[in-house]
């Protein structure tokens, strides 16, 4: 069987939608799948609308003679055109990889109903959808309309390694000084970065010590304005930006944590909460989306409205002052992640799903 995937940028990105894709493509060849990734240049928003107007990838496209064509959703604006003429005579069957919506996002009131038209179009003009989350899959579903064949396939996060024991992560919570938080994603507006050094300047400047491990490079500005700030906050000597990672030297900041901040204003899922808790870090995360799939508000971590920057600088210091509520949730973060899914059964129910999209001769 022939399968494509469209793509921004290419398999090679670090984001976790991109870890999901890459895992996806692996189960799909195991399934004796040949799959051509066809790779769309990074561009802004507005830019890749034109994306519509050029026939290049319509020829790609045809030219491979697929059977089956996935698409990033993220793609969304570049491909509305393109999938209503590959399917006019129901020629190909497309499936949408639904990571999150960009209507979901915060956005100024007057870009919002642009945003959801755009995404409506696209959505509406795919034949299935495969979702990491409930939310996601019930925000896609809204937009596609009824009658739309959905699995939600969660992500795994057992690809970084065993973790660490029950032991050590009990005796790394109540190792005494400042309290480690890791935050671990792209330096972009929506992961709440600024927010959460906002947050953390209201606590004792004994009390605390951050790593930024993420690419700095996405949003330049944003990084800019993140960097400033702490300046400005007096807050150089405690926060270390270590850049985008290897998933080694990820691992080892895992390790040396005690807990993972991202309280991003939206999340589908949030695969890096799921890596952090295969470490025993209770993670502080988007209250709205998909990550309260994962997190228990007060259990393995904290669901937050990263607006609130009072509400969650009180969470992080209850988690530096008390080590014992912390050794509670981390140990229960653990146990959280031992009862998730693994990769491997993620590729079965891939696999499972698309055969119905296959011909007869299709996935093994």
């Amino acid at each position: 069987m022939r399968i494509g995937l469209i793509v921004y940028g290419g398999l090679h990105e670090r984001s976790g939608g991109f870890l999901y894709d890459r895992k996806l493509v692996e189960a799909l060849r195991r399934a004796r799948a040949a799959v051509k990734v066809f790779a769309l240049p990074w561009r802004r928003y507005l830019p890749h609308l034109a994306d519509n107007f050029r026939r290049g990838l319509e020829r790609k496209v045809l030219e491979a003679d697929l059977d089956l064509l996935l698409e990033d959703e993220l793609c969304h604006p570049s491909l509305i055109r393109l999938n209503r003429r590959l399917r006019q005579g129901r020629r190909l069957q497309i499936v949408a990889i639904v990571h999150h919506l960009r209507s979901d996002e915060s956005h100024p009131a007057w870009a919002l109903p642009a945003y959801r038209m755009i995404e409506r179009a696209y959505l509406s003009s795919v034949d299935g959808l495969i979702c990491n989350s409930r939310a996601t899959l019930r925000s896609a579903r809204a937009m596609a309309g009824p009658g739309r064949p959905g699995i939600v396939v969660p992500p795994a996060g057992d690809h970084l390694g065993r973790g660490l024991s029950a032991g050590a992560i009990a005796a790394r919570a109540r190792r005494p000084g400042p309290l480690r938080v890791l935050f671990l994603g792209n330096l972009i507006p929506r992961k709440g970065l600024l927010e959460l050094v906002g947050a953390l300047a209201r606590l004792a400047p004994s009390s605390w010590r951050l790593t930024v491990a993420g690419d700095p490079e996405v949003d330049p500005r944003y990084t800019g304005r993140v960097r400033r700030t702490a300046r400005k906050l007096g807050l150089d000597g405690r926060i270390r930006f270590a850049g985008a990672l290897s998933p080694t030297r990820v691992a080892a900041e895992l390790r040396r944590a005690q807990v993972l901040a991202v309280p991003s204003s939206h999340e589908g899922f949030g695969i890096a909460y799921l890596e952090g808790m295969a470490f025993g870090l209770p993670a502080v995360a988007a209250a709205h989306g998909g990550a309260g799939d994962l997190v228990r508000d007060g259990y393995n971590g904290y669901l937050v409205d990263p607006e609130n920057v009072s509400a969650l600088a009180e969470r992080m210091a209850r988690l530096a002052v008390d080590r014992d509520r912390l050794a509670r949730m981390s140990l229960a973060a653990r146990r959280t992640f031992l009862r998730r899914p693994t990769w491997r059964s993620a590729r079965r129910r891939w696999v499972r799903f698309l055969r119905r999209f296959a011909r007869p001769s299709g996935l093994s």
